[in-house]
C-alpha cells in the first residue's frame, strides 16, 4: 500500500460563547483557524472531525459564516474534510437533521454517515468509514446494529483503514467518571487500523480491534477541569506496511485557563473571602480565565450566601474572567448520626430519608421548621424523578403555606 497521512481532530464546539462573553465565541473560531493554518502546511490526504463540529445544532451566522470560510480554505488546497455528527451538533430528531448536512451539500464536508456505505476511499491509499452519534448507550444499542446492517464496513487489508465515530467506548481507562459509555466494544467492527473518536475531550491513544483507538482531545477549554495539558490534534503519517503512527500536533492559540483548588473545612465565610481574593490575586494573569474552586464544609449555622464573590472576582485586574466555583456545603451531619440512621432496624426508605434530612435541617432550623422542610423534601424526590412538574409546584406551594 501507498503511505499516506491525515489529521484527526474532533471536539471543536464551535460557536460556544462560554460564560456569556463573545470572546470566548471568537476564541474557539481561532483554534479552528490555527487548526487549519496547520493542516495546510501539514499537506495531509485527509482531514478528520470526529465530531461536535459545532456547539448547538443551529450555530449562529457568524460562527457558520466563519466556518465556511475555514472549510474554503481546506478544499483550496485540496484536502477533503471527512465528518461524523457528534451530540451537541447533531439535532435531537430526525426531522431538523444537523447543520453537516447542507454543509456536505455546499462540497465542503464530506459527511460520512450520510453517504452510501458511510465511507469515503481514496484508490490504492486508504478506507474511511464514519458512523452516526446516537447521543445515549440505549439508543446506540437499539439503532447502531441497523445502520452497520444497511451499510456494511469493508475495510480492505490492501490499503490503510480507518473507523470514524463520536462516543465514549465502555473500556476501562478511556472515558472519565461523568460520562456515559455510549458504545459498547463488542459493536465495533474489526478490520480497521485506526479507530478516530471523539467526545472525550483528553487527548487518549490505546490497542483496540487489532488496531489503535485515538481521541485526540478538543481544541479549546469546554469545561474548566480540562485545563491539564495543551490542546491539538493528531496528525497521523501511516506507513507503507500500514503501520499508523500519530503525532500530536499542539495549537498555541487556546486561552489559559488557571484552576485554584482550595479546602476551607471549618472556615467560616469573611476568612474565606480574604483568602479566596488572595488566591486569585496572586494568580492574575493577562488574558486568563482564573477559576477558583471553593471545597469544605462551613462552621454551623454560617451560610454560603456570606461569602462575597463580588470581591473575588474584582481582585483579577489582568485576567479576562475570574469565575468562582462554590463546592461548599453548609452544614455536615457527623457520621455517627448517619449510621445511626442507616444501621438500625430496617425501615423503609422514605423514613430513612426523613431522618436524614431533618437532622441537617435542624442545624439551622427549629425541630418543627426542620421536620416540615424535610417532609417536603421526600415528598419532592417522585415527582422531580418522573418530571411531574405540577406536582413539584404543588408540593413546593404547600411548604410556602
Amino acid at each position: 500500500m501507498k503511505a499516506f497521512s491525515f489529521v484527526h481532530a474532533a471536539d471543536l464546539h464551535l460557536g460556544y460563547a462560554q460564560y456569556g462573553l463573545e470572546v470566548r465565541r471568537q476564541d474557539f473560531d481561532k483554534a479552528f483557524s490555527e487548526l487549519v493554518d496547520k493542516t495546510i502546511e501539514l499537506k495531509p490526504d485527509f482531514m478528520i472531525i470526529a465530531g461536535d463540529l459545532f456547539h448547538q445544532p443551529r450555530p449562529s451566522t457568524v460562527t457558520l459564516e466563519n466556518t465556511i470560510r475555514n472549510f474554503k480554505r481546506l478544499r483550496d488546497a485540496e484536502i477533503p474534510v471527512l465528518t461524523v455528527d457528534g451530540s451537541h451538533d447533531s439535532a435531537p430528531n430526525s426531522i431538523t437533521s444537523t447543520i453537516l448536512y447542507p454543509l456536505d451539500s455546499a462540497g465542503l464536508i464530506h459527511h460520512l454517515p450520510r453517504h452510501q456505505g458511510a465511507c469515503w476511499r481514496k484508490r490504492g491509499v486508504c478506507y474511511v468509514y464514519g458512523i452516526p452519534n446516537y447521543r445515549s448507550r440505549h439508543k446506540t444499542e437499539e439503532a447502531l446494529p441497523a445502520f452497520l446492517e444497511q451499510n456494511p464496513p469493508a475495510p480492505d487489508s490492501s490499503v490503510g483503514n480507518v473507523f470514524v465515530f463520536h462516543g465514549a467506548v465502555d473500556l476501562a481507562g478511556v472515558k472519565p467518571p461523568y460520562i456515559e459509555a455510549e458504545l459498547p466494544p463488542e459493536l465495533v467492527p474489526d478490520g480497521f487500523g485506526y479507530y478516530a473518536g471523539g467526545h472525550i475531550h483528553e487527548p487518549f491513544l490505546g490497542k483496540f480491534n487489532g488496531g489503535l483507538l485515538a481521541y485526540s482531545g478538543n481544541t479549546e477549554t469546554v469545561s474548566y477541569d480540562e485545563n491539564k495539558g495543551a490542546k491539538g490534534f493528531y496528525h497521523v503519517q501511516v506507513s507503507e506496511n500500514g503501520e499508523f503512527q500519530p503525532e500530536t500536533v499542539q495549537l498555541e492559540s487556546p486561552r489559559r485557563f488557571i484552576v485554584l483548588e482550595q479546602e476551607f473545612n471549618g472556615v467560616n465565610a469573611h476568612r474565606i473571602t480574604e483568602q479566596a481574593t488572595q488566591l486569585v490575586r496572586d494568580a492574575d494573569e493577562e488574558g486568563a480565565v482564573v477559576i477558583p474552586v471553593l471545597r469544605g464544609v462551613l462552621p454551623a449555622e454560617a451560610s454560603r450566601t456570606e461569602i462575597d464573590l463580588a470581591q473575588v472576582r474584582a481582585a483579577a485586574e489582568k485576567a479576562l474572567l475570574v469565575h468562582p466555583i462554590m463546592l461548599l456545603r453548609e452544614t455536615a451531619v457527623s457520621d455517627e448520626v448517619v449510621r445511626s440512621i442507616f444501621e438500625s432496624e430496617f425501615k423503609d426508605l422514605k423514613t430513612k430519608a426523613f431522618e436524614y434530612f431533618t437532622e441537617i435541617f435542624c442545624e439551622r432550623y427549629s425541630r418543627e421548621e426542620a421536620e416540615k422542610i424535610a417532609r417536603t423534601a421526600v415528598a419532592l424526590i417522585e415527582p422531580l424523578t418522573q418530571k411531574q412538574e405540577a406536582q413539584v409546584r404543588e408540593t413546593l406551594e404547600e411548604l410556602q403555606r
